[in-house]
């Protein structure tokens, strides 16, 4: 289905946004040529299944693969031997694909950092290992596991503290930002006193097949490691060792772009998450840890197929439309996310290239990201590094259907470890490079600042 468009005025009239008069922003036309959020994958859908829905375009055998990767994305692994769903453990985080994306959405950060949930530890030594990547913590590897089967016991258990920030606005306006502390407790053996710690939480799984078609080119062009423009915005590439090939990939997933493939992804939750081996992660997670071994030796616990419809059905969510492009709240919005240079990083265009998937071939869609790391400031840092992400750098997150996440996950929690309770508080972590675009922010009219959310609420 084809929607006519009115050109997309981007010009920025202004360098400065503290003014209190809205009328300085020059309306944009209407948003129609953004509304296939997902180019021919995008589904027209305003229900808690907005994540949730294979894309309209696949082709009959590929729509039965993607159902099959549906069904075993909600199967709840139990422990070895059980012939239906077992291999979960030793010791692991969550027992099902979807605990950790409810409805394919973002995970809430647990009332209990100790239950089962999408939040979990990636840790590290100081130093680079000889892949290129992290360093891994004797008997602890690079994901902390806070669960175990009966009679293991899990490798250390999560803890948090808060310390408060308070912004304010140029109207009088403050809001408390609440930064989390952690660390480890109650560890079966020591941790390290050096030990790098990087809290994360589960993130939406669709669309990501389109930005895995983007063209390697064409993410970097957007470098700009000199910032040869000045404009205080660089955007590099991370680099990665692929475990799917065995070579030195372009990053693409992952909140510091650490994974190459869909296909690692996967498959490394499967291993790492939940403790099941694949025929990309054939050892148990905990391999050589006294509390790593079910003492099995079952090999591979889940099929090729079985990892392989997963990522399929990774690749081939479709993607919500975005809504409300007449609303002229929403329009000014889309003029001050331009004129504040939120576009600059959160890049709203994107085309993909050839796809061994037809549904995805080349297609233009909206997914507001450059798929660029970025210097996020101290406030965000997390002080780990990642292959070439150093501890202060994330990767773009995409915008799209970011208005559902309340309808379909039930909460507004944003970053990569859920702190930020609401967008506003999500823009006021931002700092580094992003540190301007917060300042005008800031500096915006309680009516400005009301746009630029109900644009951001409409993707």
């Amino acid at each position: 289905m084809k929607y006519s468009s009115l050109p997309l005025l981007l010009i920025v009239l202004f360098t400065s946004c503290s003014s209190n008069d809205s009328s300085d922003y020059e309306e944009l036309p209407l948003l129609n040529e953004r509304r296939l959020a997902g180019g021919e994958t995008t589904v027209f859908i305003n229900t808690s299944n907005a994540y949730g829905t294979p894309a309209p375009n696949l082709s009959a055998p590929d729509l039965a693969l993607h159902l099959t990767g549906d069904q075993i994305f909600e199967f709840v692994y139990v422990t070895p031997p059980n012939p239906i769903n077992g291999g979960l453990g030793p010791i692991f985080n969550n027992s099902s694909c979807i605990s950790c994306h409810p409805k394919d959405g973002r995970a809430p950060f647990p009332s209990d950092l100790n239950e089962r949930s999408g939040f979990f530890f990636r840790i590290s030594l100081p130093g680079i290992a000889e892949n290129g990547g992290p360093v891994p913590v004797p008997g602890f590897g690079l994901q902390v596991q806070n669960q175990a089967v009966f009679g293991v016991k899990p490798e250390a258990k999560f803890n948090v503290t808060y310390s408060d920030i308070t912004e304010v606005l140029a109207d009088g306006t403050k809001v408390i930002l609440r930064k989390p502390h952690y660390s480890l407790k109650d560890s079966y053996i020591p941790v390290p006193s050096n030990i790098l710690i990087s809290p994360r939480i589960g993130s939406p799984v669709f669309g990501l097949g389109l930005l895995e078609a983007i063209p390697e080119q064409d993410i970097l062009a957007d470098v700009d490691i000199n910032d040869s423009n000045k404009d205080g915005i660089f955007g590099k590439a991370n680099y990665v060792f692929d475990a799917v090939t065995k070579q030195r990939k372009l990053g693409r997933f992952g909140w510091k772009a650490n994974t190459a493939s869909l296909l690692e992804q996967c498959t490394a939750a499967f291993n790492n998450d939940m403790g099941i081996t694949n025929y990309i992660f054939p050892q148990e997670t905990g391999f050589g840890q006294s509390n790593g071994s079910d003492g099995l030796n079952s090999g591979l616990e889940i099929s090729n197929d079985v990892a392989d419809a997963v990522t399929f059905y990774t690749q081939t969510l479709a993607v919500s439309a975005s809504r409300f492009h007449d609303n002229p709240e929403v329009r000014k919005g889309a003029q001050i996310f331009e004129t504040i240079d939120c576009a600059k990083c959160h890049k709203p265009k994107q085309k993909t290239g050839n796809s061994p998937i037809k549904a995805l071939a080349n297609q233009t869609f909206y997914p507001y990201t450059d798929m660029l790391l970025h210097d996020m400031g101290e406030g965000l840092a997390d002080g780990r590094p990642d292959f070439l992400a150093n501890g202060q750098e994330w990767k773009t997150r995409p915008l799209w259907g970011i208005g559902f996440q309340y309808l379909v996950n039930g909460h507004t929690q944003f970053l990569h470890d859920g702190r930020a309770q609401n967008l506003t508080e999500a823009i006021l972590w931002h700092g580094g490079e992003a540190q301007s675009s917060k300042d005008k922010f800031k500096q915006l009219n309680k009516k400005d600042r009301e746009d630029l959310l109900a644009f951001l609420n409409s993707l």
